[in-house]
């Protein structure tokens, strides 16, 4: 049986001694973000989510959403485990004090977040979908909109959406058909049909609060039409109470592969009264102030069910009994040696490890960015800092998904037989993980966003944000013979990441299908390279530390950080190979011969 324990020193290590903490507690607003309020922080956040949220994971899963009548009703248990969510302040934490937010940084929301996603993935997406209609709201809305709706979404008492995709359109939004027409009271009428709308529907608060895109009558055709409308499903009234039913129905709910405890919604709007939130015409802009935050999240959730699959893993190669060791027995007490002896096991739990601990501090790198591009003084700063996010979030979300699913299918393999089994838990991590790679724009298009639009935007100034301190980095510790392990490896990964740069800036140029072909490719071995190169700065703290109080933590971290240099980043010379190769090969390829 699968269970899971917060991560909680490792998530010390990145917070306080792989990165400087009083870079973030010295920024305004910030001042109380120092190490005991932090771990004060995660550690009540562990307690909620290994003993509320865990318990109900298995059984959500079983369970699922009903639907009856319009209706959608969560599985036993849910709404008790968001009563104490609510009660315990966490939907405000990184919130507005103005609206009842606590203003906490996002450097400590991305460590809350993962516990969530490890505790219960399908639980944490109702309150994600509303911490990023939050933020659009908050970022564009007027503030007669923000008074109104924000402070029951901060308390968890309303919750939120974003309606996007419609039957006909999904990353293509310009096909998108809902339209908007105007009232004489200032408010619109919207109507249109969305669908994969999760949290659209459910029982867990008063009112659900809809953020949706719509084309006004005369609007231009394509993206550029489209306009963003909050869309309440009960009209508050004078008082902020829900009042009465505006014409938002859920039509049904989706039977998926996973995450059956979140409710996945087919959305009909029909004359539903709506206000236009920030200007017409910009409502993709707007949007995604919610959806690059919310790609963000969708990364960390790979991250989460990768920690919980190694959890279980580990747990069953240390108590599963099979085999002997091919050098011996260890176990001569017993007729079989625990499966962790074996070289196989041990490879894929190291394979697990390194991306979990490696994903985790660089999430925890671009969470840092967040709170220097909302805080830091200088402007120039807080542009770098928006120049960086904007160049990792799609790294993010693809790499850190497909590797999520990768360890919890690798995790799954570790139990054998008995992991395809329900009853273990650890076959629910696959397929939950595995929709991660999908929605909020599926792998391929973050792939296609990064070698698009990201690495040439501003004559590639997003990409000297990430390319300036890894050379930096290099070139400090070129002649450190204790950190040669570890830089001389990312130095060759990284000379490939920049030839394989220059190669897609020039040829994407006079042939678009060239950086198409190589997005995929690019994008992973970027990942792998700024994994890399966080293991580097890990490796170089950890050095330092291997004799003291907490030796065995230190060792493994460099243990790991060897692994990951030696098994995992190697992988960088194949990609190389095959984004050098061209498009050639696939563009070339007759389509009747498919």
């Amino acid at each position: 049986m699968a269970s899971y324990k917060a991560p909680l020193r490792d998530m010390r290590f990145v917070y306080n001694e792989l990165f400087d903490y009083s870079e973030i507690s010295s920024l305004p607003g910030y001042e109380d973000a120092t190490p005991d309020l932090v771990d004060a922080i995660i550690e009540e956040a562990a307690k909620v989510c290994e003993n509320e949220l865990f318990p109900i994971n298995r059984s959500g899963d079983e369970e699922g959403c009903t639907f009856e009548n319009g209706v959608v009703r969560t599985p036993k248990g849910f709404k008790e485990a968001y009563r104490a969510y609510v009660e315990g302040g966490w939907g405000g934490l990184t919130s507005d004090p103005k609206y009842g937010g606590q203003g906490m940084p996002s450097s400590i929301h991305v460590m809350v977040e993962e516990m969530m996603c490890s505790a219960n993935l399908s639980f944490g997406i109702y309150p994600g979908l509303t911490y990023g209609a939050y933020q659009s709201l908050h970022a564009h809305g007027t503030d007669e909109l923000k008074d109104l709706y924000l402070p029951k979404m901060v308390s968890g008492e309303w919750s939120g959406t974003m309606c996007l995709t419609e039957p006909h359109c999904g990353t293509d939004l310009g096909l998108l058909r809902s339209k908007a027409v105007p009232n004489d009271d200032g408010s619109w009428k919207i109507s249109g049909t969305k669908i994969f709308i999760s949290s659209g529907e459910h029982d867990l608060t008063d009112n659900i609060i809809h953020l949706v895109l719509a084309r006004a009558e005369g609007s231009p055709k394509g993206v550029k039409g489209i306009s963003l409308f909050v869309v309440p499903k009960f009209i508050p009234k004078d008082d902020g109470t829900p009042g009465p039913r505006n014409g938002v129905s859920c039509g049904s709910i989706e039977h998926k592969m996973g995450i059956k405890a979140s409710a996945t919604c087919v959305m009909n709007f029909e004359d539903a009264q709506g206000w236009l939130v920030g200007e017409m015409n910009k409502g993709m802009s707007h949007m995604f102030t919610m959806m690059n935050n919310e790609r963000l999240a969708v990364g960390v959730q790979g991250l989460g069910l990768a920690e919980s699959s190694y959890q279980a893993a580990v747990e069953y190669a240390r108590e599963r009994l099979q085999g002997r060791s091919l050098t011996g027995a260890k176990n001569p007490d017993a007729g079989a040696d625990p499966i962790l002896v074996h070289p196989d096991i041990r490879r894929t739990l190291l394979n697990i490890r390194a991306f979990t601990e490696g994903a985790r501090a660089t999430a925890m790198w671009v969470a840092r960015g967040l709170d220097l591009r909302k805080k830091h003084p200088d402007e120039g700063l807080r542009t770098e800092a928006d120049d960086f996010i904007q160049l990792m979030t799609p790294m993010v979300k693809a790499l850190f998904t497909d590797f999520g699913f990768d360890a919890t299918n690798a995790g799954m393999q570790v139990f054998g037989g008995s992991g395809y089994i329900r009853e273990t838990g650890v076959e629910q991590y696959v397929r939950d993980a595995r929709i991660a790679q999908i929605y909020e724009g599926t792998n391929g298009i973050q792939a296609l966003d990064m070698v698009g639009r990201k690495m040439p935007a501003h004559f590639g100034r997003y990409l000297r944000r990430f390319f300036h301190p890894v050379q930096a980095f290099i070139e400090e510790h070129a002649e450190d013979e204790s950190m040669a392990d570890f830089v001389m490896p990312l130095a060759k990964a990284f000379g490939r990441l920049q030839r394989a740069t220059g190669y897609l800036a020039e040829k994407g140029m006079k042939n678009p299908d060239e950086a198409g072909a190589a997005a995929s490719e690019y994008l992973r071995l970027f990942g792998l390279v700024a994994m890399a190169y966080i293991w580097a700065r890990a490796a170089k703290v950890a050095m330092a530390k291997t004799d003291g109080e907490e030796a065995g933590f230190y060792q493994a971290k460099l243990g790991t950080a060897r692994h990951y240099m030696e098994r995992i980043l190697p992988q960088s010379s194949g990609l190389f190979s095959s984004i050098m190769a061209g498009s050639k090969t696939m563009m070339s390829f007759a389509d009747d011969a498919f």
